[in-house]
């Protein structure tokens, strides 16, 4: 492999501020903070506003666009006469 031209593959810490969850996975991405894990590394930091702990989708508390209140089912109705 060349020399000089690949990012810097390497791990970081992942923090979500919802919650405090965090994770290491391995990135390219480039950050100005960083966090000392409990084990004793100092790992470049990147805050997101979600994760799969957090994000409604993955905690089962996604709300389904049928279940609020009759809404498609209202949509359908009004606009039942222009199906053909």
């Amino acid at each position: 492999m060349k020399e000089g031209i690949h990012p810097n593959y390497r791990e970081v810490c992942f923090l979500d501020l919802s919650n405090g969850f965090k994770f290491v996975t391995r990135s390219c991405l480039q950050t100005k903070e960083t966090i000392k894990m409990d084990d004793g590394r100092e790992l470049p930091l990147m805050k997101v506003e979600s994760t799969s702990e957090t994000h409604p989708f993955y905690t089962g508390t996604q709300k389904s666009v049928d279940n609020l209140g009759g809404r498609v089912e209202k949509f359908r109705n009004k606009f039942a006469h222009l199906k053909k």
